[in-house]
């Protein structure tokens, strides 16, 4: 079930909204500390963010561009301010969506669901998970419930090829051609020490085994 964080200060609009969207199938939650947006966003993790201009604190415009600064999420922008120089601005600072109020309830559910399918399609295009493991293609990152490493370009592209060849033995050469097609002179031990970082990184995540070493035929995860 999709998760929509309303932020929101008028307390009639947001309740509506809440029914509105707990109606849709949606799991529903709110801001009612505005000095702490930032952190409630990042504690939920939200799948879509409805977001009003006018707020408490703080306009909606600077909380957009400061999310921008974390997270992808969605962000559909809900107010009553209606000038294209607002949806210009909204959209300019990281909003994926403008919607006035008052909205057309049919619009806005169908807003949100392409919203909710076009950032479903980006997560899955920018992350890569095997085993409980979850490769993040942007951030270049691994994790494990919660806990992260950071690699290095060269090391995020063996484990992506890795995670596309679940289950298969992968040739040392194979992977020295994927790594470095154009580089005539490389050592084959410049391989063997990105597996030995990599796997000295999974180790410290608790996935010290995931890769396997077939000998004289390659690596297996």
């Amino acid at each position: 079930m999709n998760n929509i964080l309303i932020i929101e200060d008028e307390k009639l609009i947001r309740e509506e909204l809440e029914i509105l969207l707990s109606n849709a199938g949606f799991e529903v939650s709110h801001v009612t500390d505005f000095e702490n947006t930032l952190t409630q966003i990042k504690s939920e993790s939200p799948d879509l963010i409805l977001l009003d201009i006018t707020l408490p604190g703080q306009n909606g415009y600077s909380l957009c561009a400061s999310v921008r600064q974390f997270s992808d999420v969605p962000v559909l922008f809900i107010t009553g301010r209606n000038t294209a120089m607002d949806e210009l601005q909204a959209l300019t600072l990281g909003g994926d969506d403008f919607i006035s109020k008052p909205y057309n309830i049919p619009i806005l559910l169908a807003r949100i669901n392409a919203l909710l399918k076009r950032g479903q399609a980006a997560k899955q295009s920018n992350y890569l998970e095997y085993d409980g493991i979850t490769l993040n293609l942007i951030a270049g990152t691994l994790a494990v419930n919660g806990q992260k490493m950071e690699l290095t370009k060269t090391e995020m592209k063996i484990i992506h090829y890795f995670f596309e060849h679940p289950g298969e033995i992968v040739p040392r050469l194979d992977l020295v051609e994927y790594l470095w097609d154009n580089e005539i002179h490389i050592d084959d031990n410049t391989l063997s020490v990105n597996i030995m970082r990599i796997r000295e990184k999974l180790r410290a995540l608790g996935r010290g085994g995931l890769i396997q070493t077939k000998r004289g035929m390659g690596y297996k995860i």
